[in-house]
């Protein structure tokens, strides 16, 4: 596995970015970094990591070869990459709030960018950005957030979580090659939180209400039941689960 291991930069996304323009990158390069000074979320969220506390990495997958209306099913993988692998450490009621963070005990532990690089209508490569909290315990005004650490007491070694991070993402590629994309969203579904729950909603409108959530599409969308047995299916940008 080849790793770039950096001590500070914007964002580990940022610099493949840059630098897969002018240099022939291997399938599978990692670039780690202790700390981002401008790490991203989902719709431009920052996220925050104390020093050296986290894993801060982003992973380079080439040739992928999917649809673009089919991506979502990478984010999809990926989700299940880190669910197998924080089984491993046996962490407890390990879920996906979608669309891709991951949760253990309804706290959020894990978020994921992706960002993808389009040709002629099909995914040619993506940069998969993980940001995994493993030994910071103190998180300021992020009262849903939490770690390997706390949820385990005990400190956990970063490159390890990689290693086998990084293997669970090349099965999961390899079942997805092997396989339908279908299989991928069974899986992903069966570890959907709060699936077939009463949940609470809020719509791009600031409207709140309930439903169930049913699964996602084929592009990813989320499906939800609402009153009257409607069902309804919402994009990132439509909808966030409150509870």
């Amino acid at each position: 596995m080849n790793i770039i291991k950096l001590d500070a930069i914007d964002s580990t996304n940022n610099y493949f970015k840059k630098i897969i323009l002018n240099k022939a990158i291997s399938d599978y390069t990692v670039v780690t970094a202790k700390f981002q000074t401008e790490g991203k979320g989902q719709l431009g969220a920052k996220w925050e990591s104390e020093h050296s506390k986290n894993l801060i990495c982003s992973i380079y997958k080439k040739n992928i070869k999917i649809k673009v209306q089919n991506q979502f099913v990478i984010s999809a993988l990926v989700s299940l990459a880190l669910i197998k692998t924080l089984r491993k450490i046996n962490l407890s009621n390990l879920h996906i709030k979608w669309p891709n963070d991951i949760m253990s005990d309804n706290k959020k532990i894990c978020g994921i960018l992706i960002e993808n690089i389009v040709k002629e209508n099909y995914i040619k490569d993506s940069v998969i950005g993980i940001g995994l909290n493993v030994n910071q315990t103190i998180f300021n005004n992020l009262p849903n957030a939490t770690s390997i650490h706390n949820l385990t007491g005990t400190p956990y070694n970063k490159d390890k979580i990689l290693k086998v991070l990084v293997n669970n993402i090349k099965h999961y590629f390899n079942v997805l090659n092997k396989s339908s994309i279908n299989l991928i969203y069974e899986k992903y579904e069966s570890c959907l939180f709060r699936i077939n729950k009463p949940s609470t909603f809020k719509n791009s409108k600031g409207e709140i209400f309930s439903g169930y959530i049913k699964g996602i599409t084929c592009s990813g969308k989320l499906n939800v039941m609402l009153e009257d047995n409607l069902q309804e299916s919402y994009n990132l940008k439509e909808i966030s689960i409150l509870n």
